[in-house]
């Protein structure tokens, strides 16, 4: 085991060298990495044919420039990425992130996280994540239309169905995605349903799509509950954030008897201790895209500025905003005030130092690559309804996506037990996604 800790520090410092100032790649492989000793110790082979190494190394980075025309008729310039990061086990498949803090190491630290997070699904889908530092808030539908159209324009050569399969992450939604596969429509005069995920039910779209990472991260809680004997009934959960996945894992929690307390955004937190209205969330957040305090004004809950939600004290915490919104300091009020378990409904939005704390603590953790892989799952059903040109009823895929989610809990619980770490579901996480991965780069030879 030591000799299996000292090649993956190397290798490790090999990833800090080719990759530097990429500060979230770093962390997102580290964190792997820091998993893989005893399946290195049992099958050396990983090594020998620089597996792991190829898989800490993106097939192919894409980075392009974005003109297009505000409305005042200024023209302005942002930057696009598309990171295709290991296409073994299918076409690359993952989001676009349209926010201004993107750059090429958060599309890598996507990207790497992606891959595992694909394989953990049992679908035939590979590992890749793109954006831009475009920033959609503030700006008229036309603005973000044409933004779209330029976005695309470099894109459409770099992807396809049988390719790379883009999908929606922060700041791209229906309307998003809706403007690029019309620009990617008319570059390629072809009706490509399958090279976009996320699209409207009216034109290729799935079922479910919509719910399906909110959804599937409380699948997967309601699955780490009955292995403690337990349900929603009953249960106080805080989440972060108040977009679609928050908002889709409110809903989900309310179906299954639990009351979201508390969610937030990135002016505050509200905390309603009737529980959240869903409706008027949907509305404020969806509808007129307003900000927070609107929610608690109309509601009469109560509103704070700045601050944390993880200060709201809770049962259950799912982080549902972006990476690492919850440190050491959340993690240990979170602990204090009795939190069981914790599920990430976001990108990493832990931090190392929080999943250690709530490791020592003994509370219940599940990372985002198992608990949020429900929305690649769903893009995944919708790229076989494409190419079968099928349509399934919202039953049938959301029964589709409880089956995924709950084979992904067991199979993370089976792994973490084989490999010495029973209960830890980063460990089983890490080393179900990683070996599923590793054995089909086995077959392929060095590619």
């Amino acid at each position: 085991m030591a000799h299996a800790e000292a090649t993956l520090d190397t290798l490790y410092s090999e990833v800090l060298r080719r990759n530097p100032g990429e500060t979230e790649f770093h962390q997102a492989a580290k964190e792997v990495l820091e998993s893989l000793a005893p399946v290195v110790t049992k099958h050396p082979e990983y090594v020998d044919a620089a597996v792991i190494r190829r898989l800490c190394e993106p097939e192919r980075q894409i980075i392009f420039r974005v003109p297009w025309q505000d409305d005042n008729g200024n023209v302005q310039l942002n930057r696009g990425f598309r990171v295709e990061f290991n296409s073994a086990l299918g076409p690359y498949k993952g989001g676009l992130r349209f926010h201004p803090s993107v750059y090429l190491g958060i599309v890598k630290f996507l990207g790497f996280e992606q891959i595992f997070k694909n394989s953990l699904t049992g679908l035939p889908i590979g590992g890749g994540k793109g954006g831009s530092d475009f920033d959609p808030k503030g700006r008229s539908d036309g603005e973000i239309m044409r933004f779209c159209q330029s976005f695309m324009t470099e894109l459409y050569r770099h992807i396809g169905e049988y390719t790379d399969v883009p999908a929606g992450d922060i700041g791209v939604g229906g309307r998003e995605i809706g403007y690029l596969f019309g620009q990617y429509k008319r570059i390629t005069n072809r009706y490509e349903s399958g090279v976009l995920t996320g699209k409207g039910l009216t034109w290729g779209g799935s079922q479910v799509r919509t719910e399906a990472t909110g959804y599937g991260a409380v699948f997967f809680l309601d699955e780490m509950l009955k292995t403690r004997g337990q349900s929603f009934d009953g249960k106080r959960v805080v989440v972060s954030g108040s977009g679609n996945v928050a908002v889709y894992a409110t809903e989900k929690v309310e179906q299954l008897g639990g009351t979201v307390i508390a969610c937030s955004d990135s002016s505050g937190y509200v905390v309603d201790e009737k529980g959240i209205d869903l409706a008027l969330l949907k509305d404020v957040k969806e509808t007129r895209r307003a900000r927070i305090d609107v929610y608690a004004e109309e509601r009469g809950a109560i509103f704070v500025p700045g601050g944390s939600v993880w200060d709201v004290p809770c049962d259950i915490a799912l982080p549902c905003a972006t990476q690492n919104e919850l440190d050491a300091d959340s993690a240990d009020r979170l602990i204090k005030n009795g939190t069981s378990y914790v599920a990430e409904g976001a990108n990493m939005p832990c931090t190392p130092d929080a999943v250690r704390l709530f490791s020592d603590a003994g509370v219940a953790f599940a990372p985002g690559k198992a608990a949020n892989a429900g929305g690649v799952a769903t893009s995944a059903l919708e790229m076989q309804q494409n190419a079968s040109r099928d349509s399934w009823s919202f039953d049938y895929t959301q029964d589709r996506l409880s089956d995924i989610m709950r084979g992904i809990h067991d199979r993370c619980l089976e792994t973490a037990d084989e490999y010495g770490s029973p209960g830890d579901y980063v460990t089983g996480a890490n080393i179900a996604g990683f070996i599923r991965v590793a054995n089909a780069m086995l077959a392929l030879g060095v590619v």
